[in-house]
């Protein structure tokens, strides 16, 4: 048994929520410390992958796969905002994440690239989504804006066919730049899967990335949670811990991360149960590199041949769960050690 396997295995022996006040007290800073554990060792394997992230010279070009360019370079962005913003100052992993975010801004030729994305494609929702991310960070482009106000204020801009769930993600992002929203946030709300409070039974991997996204929506990635509705907040205070369980089953590893990170996202008193149940199954599946693959059964050091030191998965196959991991250990961290202001750092680059 690893060291690693021996604290995950006591963390769940440790499991809160039963007990004197002392044991709680403690068996939830042993939980705290396995997560803080699991969000280190993904964020070094995302810092020692950042060519995996680089993009590429041809990148507006249309033969250029977006999803496997812009779009993780953008989750990158998302993701690590959202650690660095809700971990506390004098954790080293909070300078990481801003590091990490710096590189992905530096990527987009601080907002020059965005700006070219967006007129290129002006009602295209992806160059927005992503550009907010940035401006959730304090990072902001000027040209951008100018051009993103004028085309935000076109009948075609308003009136674009999408699911309720890209919609719901536009309006958070719109929100983000200082853009009125298009739309009524809670409308569109409740056209998801998650906001028609849809049978729990009939969850299956679309819906489930769907609902989990949806709830990112509403709670601005899990920074505002007072902005989840109150049925919404019961509904998925009943049913996440039986989801969890069932994708821990599946060997569905980035759906489980998500779903973790829609309860750290929560207001009120966080499901520490739920973090008990799954996060040491997770620290157990995570490779000693620190990556996380999305789904199947996880390859250890040394497997089919390989040495200790060579990557067990392709990059597009785990870079996703593994920044999912970042983003749902920092959010879940913050809630077990006490409520925290988010802060951006404010900066600007003018165009």
């Amino acid at each position: 048994m690893t060291a690693d396997q021996a604290t995950a295995d006591q963390a769940t022996a440790d499991r809160p929520g039963a007990g004197s006040a002392a044991a709680e007290h403690q068996a939830t800073a042993a939980l705290t410390g396995l997560v803080r554990e699991v969000r280190d060792r993904a964020l070094a394997w995302t810092e020692e992958n950042l060519a995996g992230f680089v993009l590429p010279e041809d990148v507006l070009e249309p033969h250029t796969k977006v999803d496997h360019t812009l779009k993780p370079l953008g989750e990158l962005a998302q993701l690590c905002s959202t650690a660095q913003r809700v971990t506390a100052p004098g954790d080293p992993a909070r300078a990481t994440a801003d590091r990490l975010v710096a590189f992905a801004w530096e990527q987009t030729r601080s907002g020059d690239l965005m700006l070219e994305l967006l007129r290129s494609e002006p009602f295209a929702a992806y160059p927005f989504e992503i550009y907010a991310a940035f401006a959730g960070h304090g990072l902001r482009h000027e040209g951008f804006e100018r051009l993103a106000r004028r085309i935000a204020a076109t009948r075609g801009w308003a009136f674009t066919e999408q699911h309720a769930n890209r919609q719901l993600g536009l309006i958070n992002s719109e929100r983000r730049v200082g853009i009125a929203p298009h739309a009524d946030a809670e409308a569109v709300l409740r056209r998801t899967w998650l906001g028609g409070l849809s049978e729990p039974w009939m969850l299956e991997r679309a819906s489930g990335y769907s609902l989990t996204h949806a709830a990112y929506h509403v709670t601005d990635w899990g920074v505002a949670p007072e902005r989840m509705p109150a049925d919404l907040d019961r509904y998925l205070r009943d049913w996440l811990p039986p989801w969890v369980d069932g994708c821990l089953e599946s060997d569905q590893w980035d759906l489980t991360a998500e779903l973790l990170a829609v309860g750290a996202g929560l207001p009120g008193v966080p499901p520490v149960e739920l973090f008990a149940a799954a996060w040491p199954v997770l620290a157990r599946v995570q490779h000693p590199s620190g990556c996380l693959p999305e789904t199947g059964p996880p390859v250890g050091p040394g497997a089919s041949g390989t040495s200790d030191d060579e990557e067990p998965y392709p990059f597009l196959a785990c870079y996703h769960s593994t920044l999912v991991t970042i983003f749902a250990a920092s959010l879940t961290v913050a809630r077990l050690e006490g409520p925290r202001t988010p802060t951006t750092s404010g900066r600007k680059h003018s165009a």
